[in-house]
């Protein structure tokens, strides 16, 4: 287990395969509303690791960063990925909006985009207003979290 969940970067540049992203759009509302949150996801799921993984077990960082900087990377984008905020404030959610199926919907409010299966490791979390996507984010956490992070870190999956 990585003493603090955020790795400091080497000489060579930071660690990818050990990150699990969280996607921001880098717009205002975005930083304003989308970021705040995606920081408490990532304590989440640092509250999770400690819960469910050994010590000695590899540990994903779950690192908050911006659509730009993970549309650019193909490295960044080849890692399990959770973006929040609808398609209008996140060029990531805008990508995977037709590339993901759905998972969760409530129509002219919120949808959870993910792989049930868990093959593909992308998630994609957005309601209509920032209200929404808090619901969508409960959402996610409530029914898909737990699933999902036992598919990143090769986990078995909880017996229903």
């Amino acid at each position: 287990m990585p003493s603090d969940p955020y790795h400091e970067p080497t000489e060579s540049g930071p660690d990818t395969d050990s990150m699990l992203l969280i996607v921001v759009g880098a717009h205002l509302i975005a930083e304003l509303a989308d970021r705040p949150r995606a920081y408490q996801l990532a304590q989440q799921i640092v509250d999770w690791q400690k819960q469910h993984l050994d010590r000695d077990e590899p540990w994903l960082s779950p690192i908050v960063c911006s659509d730009m900087w993970y549309l650019n990377s193909a490295q960044l984008m080849a890692r399990p990925t959770i973006c929040l905020g609808r398609p209008g404030v996140n060029a990531a959610s805008a990508y995977f909006a037709n590339r993901l199926p759905s998972a969760f919907v409530v129509e002219q409010s919120f949808q959870v985009q993910l792989d049930v299966e868990f093959i593909d490791m992308q998630a994609c979390i957005w309601g209509i207003d920032t209200a929404s996507t808090s619901s969508a984010l409960e959402t996610f956490e409530n029914r898909y979290l737990d699933s999902f992070l036992r598919a990143a870190h090769n986990l078995p999956a909880q017996p229903a």
